[in-house]
């Protein structure tokens, strides 16, 4: 974590923890026991769901993770920083499925830790499926993972504290796709999600459409590594999240 600048995803710990040379781990449940340690207040403390920093680096640490920490009336700035995170973990897990991945070109210059979301993304340009206004409607679409045949197979929209109309409005445009869509956002707003997509106009995509909470998104991405790291065992092979060649 010292290495990272002070700070890292569960997954990225995950990752590099598991490779120091020299260091054996004797417990059969490594993951189990790098969530415990990271919950050792004396040295670290947790940024976000998934994302901890050392204790000892919290004065150091840069803008846009410090942004992270704070809760509540974030201000504009800081609701983009929490944006391009959960953003840049939905990317990081379809790279690890290997789905090609999309991201807005809005968005391509926006922080995910220590890089640019253009970075984490295996797509330049989104992949012209459909007629071309259905494509202009959709493509500001937070996240896109693309099956092997070019089509979409998941999409998700990142909602702080915006309606869910519109998002679920541009999901309607893609309904006679066979895709799952998801709506992620804070927990407390779950409710307010159920009353939208009851909605008799999005009975289309009413059954297509999930929402996650960021907690759950976090844990699908620490997840995602666990499950990357124990096949590359079994199966004497391994790729980083976002190595993925660029189309």
């Amino acid at each position: 974590m010292e290495e990272k600048g002070g700070y890292a995803t569960l997954g990225l710990l995950y990752q590099e923890v598991l490779n120091v040379p020299g260091v054996l781990w004797k417990t059969k449940t490594p993951f189990a026991s790098i969530r415990r340690i990271v919950q050792d207040n004396r040295f670290f403390f947790k940024i976000k769901p998934g994302l901890w920093a050392l204790k000892s680096h919290k004065n150091n640490l840069p803008h846009e993770i410090l942004s992270l920490i704070k809760e509540g009336n974030l201000r504009e700035e800081e609701k983009k920083f929490t944006h391009s995170y959960y953003q840049g973990l939905i990317v990081e897990i379809g790279n690890i499925k290997g789905f090609n991945t999309y991201i807005p070109p809005q968005d391509k210059n926006k922080i995910f830790l220590n890089n640019s979301l253009k970075d984490l993304v295996s797509l330049n340009s989104v992949y012209k499926f459909t007629y071309e206004d259905v494509v202009r409607k959709i493509q500001s679409i937070d996240v896109f993972w693309f099956n092997e045949r070019r089509f979409p197979a998941s999409i998700f929209e990142i909602e702080y504290s915006t309606d869910f109309k519109n998002s679920l409005l541009k999901f309607l445009e893609l309904q006679d796709f066979n895709m799952q869509m998801y709506i992620v956002s804070d927990k407390r707003r779950q409710r307010e999600f159920f009353s939208k997509i009851n909605f008799i106009g999005f009975k289309p995509i009413k059954n297509r459409t999930r929402f996650i909470a960021f907690e759950e998104v976090s844990r699908w991405h620490a997840k995602s590594y666990e499950l990357m790291l124990t096949e590359s065992k079994i199966y004497g092979s391994s790729s980083s999240p976002g190595s993925q060649r660029k189309e």
